[in-house]
């Protein structure tokens, strides 16, 4: 288990730091855990020791090894209602919680969001492909499910994830009736489809030219064939039935460029869905909330003007 201490403390430092939110996070409500699975959880693989989280260099307070799928929920002071399951990157060998998904979530909650931040299995730690997409079709039949528990609306519940974790969140978002595990506990009886769906510098496509990603190693492997690559890539399963969806890139992102969210967001548009793009000049990959002196830092009030504006408007 991670140390609570120093991850809540990590992230409250780096959202002060960016001049988002400020002395406003230290009111806000701790978060609790829940588990995805009653007992054993599906899928082939395992992981082997305990679970670790970063220390230094780019995967600091990252999370990798992760035996026990849960969320991490975040309660409002007020709620508005809506529910949020953030999913960190990290390229399917770790999360990124510290820089990615825990800041997201407390910004979502002071905003009155009840926020759900996932730790799935990863297949970088020996567990088979398909389990991050078992726990996150999971993870949203639970919230949908025990949605009066948490005083939300269960026609507001969307997904929000970066980079790997928006790869994540849009294969949920577009392929929600995938059957990837057995289930018939009462969790089972709703939709995994979220609500809307917000993606920043995701991995889209596992095609050439954008082959290069840790994604497509740990899902496909260096040696796929084609047919593998356009099963995993997101815009193959682009319909008029998607959630509203808003994407987020970064113009000089070499890991995740432009091309990622272009390809998405014209299959969604013809096919008929409702999304928005916005490109950022630059910022790199990996930003998360950004900093107060980038202009990609403005995501967050574009997310917020998207809500009211396209994606519900109660």
């Amino acid at each position: 288990m991670i140390a609570r201490r120093t991850l809540v403390s990590g992230a409250v430092t780096l959202l002060a730091a960016t001049n988002l939110l400020g002395a406003a996070v230290l009111k806000a409500h701790d978060f609790e855990e829940i588990p995805l699975w009653p007992s054993k959880a599906p899928g082939k693989g395992s992981a082997s020791g305990p679970e670790r989280i970063g220390a230094e260099g780019a995967g600091y307070g990252a999370v990798s090894n992760v035996s026990n799928p849960r969320m991490r929920v975040y309660r409002p002071n007020h709620s508005n209602g809506r529910a949020v399951l953030v999913i960190g990157g990290g390229g399917y060998f770790r999360i990124q919680l510290w820089k990615e998904s825990t800041p997201a979530a407390k910004w979502l909650q002071l905003k009155g969001y009840t926020v759900f931040e996932l730790i799935h299995r990863l297949p970088g730690d020996g567990w088979e492909a398909a389990v991050p997409f078992m726990d996150a079709q999971r993870a949203m039949k639970v919230v949908r499910t025990r949605a009066s528990e948490f005083g939300i609306r269960p026609d507001r519940i969307g997904i929000m994830g970066f980079s790997a974790g928006g790869h994540l969140a849009g294969f949920t978002a577009l392929q929600p009736t995938r059957n990837l595990y057995a289930g018939s506990d009462r969790f089972e009886a709703v939709t995994a489809r979220p609500d809307f769906a917000a993606l920043l510098f995701p991995v889209v496509s596992l095609r050439r030219p954008f082959d290069t990603t840790r994604t497509r190693r740990e899902i496909v492997g260096d040696k796929a064939d084609d047919a593998s690559a356009v099963a995993w890539s997101l815009d193959t399963y682009a319909s008029k039935d998607a959630p509203p969806m808003i994407l987020f890139s970064s113009a000089d992102d070499r890991t995740t460029p432009p091309g990622h969210n272009f390809a998405l967001f014209e299959a969604l548009r013809k096919a008929g869905a409702s999304a928005e793009l916005h490109i950022f000049a630059d910022g790199g990959h990996g930003w998360g909330l950004g900093t107060a002196d980038q202009t990609l830092s403005q995501w967050p009030d574009q997310f917020e003007a998207w809500m009211e504006r396209a994606a519900f408007k109660s």
